[in-house]
């Protein structure tokens, strides 16, 4: 090599050495910044493993509470290691992807078959035959992934994991929910956890998953910022979040994200429904039989339930991968409103709270608008700590759990750091002694459920077809979507063009229940993408149109 060009030869090299270098340091980096783990986890006899959605201060709270309870219970030391790889939905995808190559190895080695797409499409389809050997095959199995508790989510979640086969009633006599139900029998009563209230689903009734709290969804809101934009009156219902003057000012979730999220516009669906079928029975028309007017009134309340959610999405800022955002976001003044479940509603307005007992913050359940629904708990197919996790589950459903749900802080039994804001599942629990150190003892949950009776027959079977048609309607079209609304609401909203506007023909409730949800629920994602692709250019040519004929007048 010449001197010449030795310089330049040292300079590219130092180049690429110092790339090679950054890239290592972004891969490497998240595992050497990784904390260790603590002294009192590394000495601990035991180990429970909980894969949990919670945000920390929950896990905190319920995490010390367990290791102090089964020190004082059995003089033993337990570390919890909790996992937290996302929500809800990112959840689904480890446990799919986990089982899989865990009975991959089940099948392979200890049964000595051979692995084939068929099998890893069906041993944990619900809806495989009763002969396909390897459904049957992992039924039997005690086939783990090394976690033992599931905590926190929604029912939705829970039982599609429970038809799965990843969740189970016990793992072997005396452990897991069943061996709880014999133990406790008064908490799966009528007084207790009851298998079903107003429709929603508390418990399972194969004892696979059960309540450990309940939830509601809602509006949460900055008060100071509404009246900023001139809305003097707090939102009481869904439809107050399609006021124009929100344009811009809202916060929402991907529901592609969040079940929870998906959950509340479900119900917003359902309300308008209920309220089609009150006017049909009013005023029946042509229609003959409760069962018509039932049908026509589901019918309606679809396509008027869609259009509120068109209307509500065009006054979004944003769709957020993270439902958690929502109220952050509403107390700086970032967002007027937003929908999110009631505890993350309810701890941003407690942590607002000014020492008058006033908070810019407010949260409301829209009555009628939202039923009571369920965060459960769970143990898996082959936990490793099969009594641990027993133990856990009777710990958050025992006295002392409901109080670190339900109290306020500092109260006798209650969290210790700040109140969960969340309501106790236990029907029991609702006595004057704990509703006197309830943070929130005035919502009184199994009364609050009378006012809304969810019908799973109507949109159930459509819940992941919801979730789909969400994404194509509003998501992936809003930015076409909110310049139209922008038009609209400018140009006084045009008849003809609020009409393009608001055409669902293509995703009509027939149509969305019937061939829609066969494509989204065929797991053929080739066909899917086809059909989302179809749908949403059909959303986009008509927000461009309603633009257009907004610009006109028309």
């Amino acid at each position: 090599m010449s001197e010449a060009a030795a310089p330049s030869f040292l300079r590219r090299w130092c180049k690429e050495i110092a790339i090679v270098s950054a890239l290592l340091v972004t891969l490497l980096g998240p595992f050497l910044l990784k904390p260790g783990q603590s002294t009192a986890s590394s000495k601990a006899e035991r180990k429970l493993v909980i894969i949990t959605p919670h945000p920390e201060r929950l896990r905190a709270e319920f995490g010390q509470a367990f290791v102090r309870h089964w020190k004082e219970t059995t003089g033993e030391t337990v570390a919890v290691d909790w996992r937290v790889p996302g929500g809800t939905s990112e959840i689904a995808v480890m446990l799919k992807s986990e089982f899989s190559a865990a009975f991959q190895l089940h099948w392979t080695q200890a049964l000595g078959q051979t692995w084939t797409p068929a099998i890893a499409q069906n041993f944990m389809n619900p809806k495989a035959p009763a002969s396909d050997a390897a459904r049957q095959a992992f039924l039997k199995s005690d086939t783990g992934v090394g976690l033992d508790v599931f905590f926190g989510g929604g029912a939705y979640d829970f039982q599609i994991q429970a038809e799965s086969g990843t969740l189970v009633a016990q793992n072997g006599p005396g452990t897991g929910i069943a061996a709880l139900r014999q133990k406790h029998p008064a908490w799966f009563g009528d007084e207790g956890i009851p298998e079903m209230v107003s429709g929603e689903p508390f418990r399972d009734g194969k004892d696979r998953w059960i309540a450990c709290c309940l939830s509601s969804f809602g509006i949460v809101f900055n008060r100071d910022v509404l009246r900023r934009l001139g809305i003097e009156k707090d939102p009481a219902q869904w439809r107050d979040l399609a006021d124009p003057r929100l344009y811009g000012q809202l916060a929402l979730a991907d529901p592609g994200r969040s079940a929870t999220v998906t959950k509340a516009f479900e119900m917003l669906i359902q309300q308008e429904m209920q309220e089609a079928i009150a006017r049909l029975t009013q005023n029946p028309g042509q229609l003959k039989t409760p069962q018509d007017i039932e049908a026509a009134g589901v019918r309606e309340g679809w396509t008027r339930g869609l259009n509120l959610i068109q209307r509500i999405s065009a006054n979004a800022r944003y769709f957020s991968d993270s439902s958690s955002k929502i109220p952050l976001d509403v107390a700086r003044g970032d967002a007027a409103a937003g929908m999110c479940i009631d505890y993350y509603g309810r701890s941003t307005e407690e942590e607002t709270r000014r020492p008058d007992g006033s908070s810019r913050i407010g949260f409301i359940m829209p009555v009628g608008g939202s039923s009571v629904s369920v965060d459960p708990i769970a143990m898996f197919r082959g936990a490793p700590e099969a009594g641990l996790a027993t133990a856990f589950i009777e710990f958050v459903l025992s006295d002392a759990g409901q109080k670190i749900w339900a109290y306020r802080s500092g109260t006798p039994g209650g969290p210790t750091r700040s109140a969960l804001r969340r309501l106790a599942a236990r029907k029991d629990f609702y006595k004057p002694e704990n509703l006197l150190l309830m943070s929130d003892a005035a919502e009184m949950p199994y009364e609050k459920a009378k006012a809304f009776t969810y019908h799973p027959e109507w949109t159930a079977s459509a819940f992941s077809t919801l979730r789909f048609l969400i994404r194509v309607m509003c998501v992936d079209t809003h930015q076409e979507q909110r310049k139209a609304w922008h038009t609209l609401i400018t140009r006084q909203q045009p008849p003809r063009a609020t009409e393009v506007f608001q055409e669902l023909t293509s995703i009509r409730y027939d149509l969305a229940v019937g061939d829609i949800t066969k494509v989204v629920r065929s797991r053929d994602k080739v066909a899917e993408t086809r059909l989302a692709r179809a749908l949403g250019d059909t959303f986009r040519n008509n927000y461009e149109l309603a633009h257009t004929l907004a610009r006109k007048g028309e």
